[in-house]
């Protein structure tokens, strides 16, 4: 896979997680969550870990000053791959920084990949789905139920439908969601950079579409 920094974007429950983990897998990149990249500062207590430890034990938002040294950061550390940025940026301040940081390594955003779903058809997905309570399985009553309806095949466990797949608090997420990221998409579809791929497809022929666009 040639070096080529993509962003992936999309609503709870399109399946842009699934998508992410695939490109990693089967394609090579390397994986830029911003959850996950703080934890491994804070984990390995590197100078930028602690900076980010004093916001999250705070309860505070980290200010994109910081989130962006973290940017520069990783791509240092994985320099010459390509890099698959998954829910990030989130606001206009935060993908004209990603410019910045990514010019000054002489790079650049490639492509910007929305994975796009109804909300309707979101709220359908997630309040089908299903974690067991012992080993945190997950199912979906739709399209990957479990052979006895309300046990875990691994475990035996019971599943449950957890909080936050409530169909209110979805609707929140989505409203955020849209509040947040309906500029991203305009600041690069500006740029002539945004390419839209209807989730609805399913994950095999999404990730057909994804790997054309990037080609």
């Amino acid at each position: 896979m040639k070096s080529l920094n993509l962003i992936l974007i999309g609503p709870p429950g399109s399946g842009k997680g699934t998508q992410a983990e695939l490109l990693r897998e089967k394609n090579s990149f390397v994986h830029y969550s911003t959850g996950d990249v703080f934890r491994d500062h804070i984990r390995r207590k590197t100078p930028i870990g602690l900076q980010v430890e004093k916001y999250v034990t705070s309860g505070g938002l980290v200010p994109d000053s910081v989130v962006l040294e973290v940017v520069n950061s990783f791509l240092a550390e994985n320099a010459g791959k390509p890099i698959l940025f998954d829910g990030f940026p989130r606001t206009i301040p935060q993908a004209e920084g990603l410019d910045r940081v990514l010019a000054e390594n002489k790079l650049a955003v490639d492509l910007a990949v929305l994975v796009d779903l109804a909300d309707d058809e979101v709220v359908k997905r997630l309040t089908a789905r299903r974690q067991c309570r012992k080993c945190s399985k997950i199912y979906n009553l739709t399209f990957k139920p479990s052979r006895v309806d309300g046990v875990c095949d691994d475990c035996g466990g019971e599943l449950y439908q957890r909080k936050d797949d409530s169909e209110t608090v979805i609707r929140d997420r989505l409203a955020t969601y849209h509040q947040q990221t309906e500029p991203v998409l305009g600041y690069y579809s500006t740029q002539g950079k945004l390419k839209r791929i209807d989730g609805a497809l399913g994950r095999d022929r999404v990730y057909q579409e994804i790997l054309r666009l990037i080609a």
